[in-house]
C-alpha cells in the first residue's frame, strides 16, 4: 500500500508501485510510473514519461523529467529511466531527453548529490557517483562505477570510463579513459585509480596490465595508433585491456589529455598552425 500525503500532488493516471511514499508538497505528474519503495521527498516535481525503479530516494528540490533544455526539441515523445536503490539529492535536475524515443538512463545503486545536472541524451551506469555541482551536457555518456568529482562540468558527447575518478573543479572536454584518476585545469592524470581498483577487487595483475596500458598511452609520447599497436603486442589481452583499447578506438572527441591524438590529427593542427603563422607573418611586412 502506498503512502500519499494529502498536500502531495499525484495526477491521475500515474502509476504507483507498493509501499511508495510521497511526502507533501511533491508532485507527480500523469506519465510518471513509481516502481516499489521508491520514496519521494517534499517539494520533488517528477514529470514527463519517467520510470524510478524500487527503493530509488528523490530528495527535496528535485527536478526530474522536466522538458529538455535543447533548442531543437520540437515535443517529441522522450523518456528518462532511473535505476533502482538510487539516492537523487537535492535539487538535481535530470531532464529529459531530445528525438523521438530517446532516453536519459541513469543505472542502479548511483549516488547523485546535491545540485548535480544531468542534460538530454545522457547515460550514467550503475554506481555512478556525482558529487555536488557535477554537470552533463547532452550525450555524455558515464560508465560504470565512474566517480565524477564536485563543481566539474563534463563537455557534450563527451565519455567518461569505467572505474575512472575525477577531480573537483575540474573541466572535461574530451573522454577520459576507464579505469584512470585525474583532474584540474587543464585536466592531469595521476595514473590508474588504484585505490579505485584496489577497493573493486582488482587483482594484482590485472592493476599491473593498466598500468602497463597507461603509461604506453601517456607516458611513452606516442601518438594513439602507434601506443594501440605496442599494447596488442606486449600487454596482455585481458578484459579490461580489450575494453580499454575499443574505448579509445570508438572516440569521437578523443582521449583528454596533451599525448595519444592520431598522426592525422597531429597533421591537420599542424597545417592550422603554419598557416596562422603565415597569417600573423603578413602584419609584420
Amino acid at each position: 500500500m502506498a503512502n500519499i500525503h494529502p498536500l502531495a500532488v499525484v495526477e491521475s493516471g500515474a502509476k504507483i508501485g507498493k509501499n511508495v511514499t510521497i511526502e507533501p508538497f511533491a508532485v507527480v505528474k500523469s506519465s510518471v510510473r513509481l516502481e516499489d519503495n521508491v520514496i519521494i521527498k517534499s517539494h520533488s516535481y517528477i514529470d514527463g514519461n519517467t520510470t524510478i525503479g524500487e527503493g530509488t530516494v528523490i530528495w527535496p528540490g528535485a527536478s526530474i523529467g522536466t522538458k529538455t533544455q535543447d533548442l531543437k526539441y520540437k515535443g517529441e515523445k522522450t523518456f528518462v529511466t532511473i535505476g533502482k536503490y538510487c539516492e537523487i539529492r537535492e535539487f538535481v535536475t535530470i531532464n529529459s531527453s531530445c528525438q523521438e524515443n530517446s532516453t536519459v538512463k541513469v543505472g542502479d545503486r548511483c549516488l547523485i548529490m546535491a545540485y548535480c545536472h544531468v542534460a538530454h541524451n545522457c547515460e550514467i551506469g550503475n554506481q555512478v557517483i556525482m558529487a555536488n555541482n557535477a554537470m552533463l551536457a547532452g550525450h555524455v555518456i558515464v560508465e560504470d562505477y565512474a566517480i565524477i568529482g564536485g563543481m566539474t562540468p563534463v563537455h557534450q558527447f563527451s565519455r567518461i570510463g569505467c572505474y575512472a575518478m575525477v577531480g573537483g573543479f575540474s573541466r572535461v572536454s574530451n573522454d577520459i579513459p576507464p579505469y584512470t584518476i585525474g583532474g584540474g585545469i587543464p585536466y592531469k592524470f595521476g595514473g590508474i585509480n588504484l585505490i579505485g581498483l584496489k577497493r573493486h577487487n582488482f587483482p594484482y595483475g590485472v592493476r599491473k596490465e593498466l598500468s602497463k596500458v597507461f603509461k604506453l598511452i601517456y607516458r611513452s609520447n606516442l601518438h594513439l595508433d602507434e601506443a594501440i599497436q605496442r599494447i596488442e603486442q606486449e600487454v596482455e589481452p585481458i578484459k579490461e585491456v580489450r575494453h580499454w583499447l575499443d574505448f579509445c578506438r570508438t572516440s569521437k572527441r578523443g582521449l583528454i589529455g596533451l599525448q595519444g591524438i592520431t598522426k592525422e590529427k597531429e597533421e591537420e593542427v599542424m597545417e592550422d598552425f603554419d598557416e596562422d603563422a603565415e597569417f600573423v607573418e603578413s602584419f609584420k611586412t
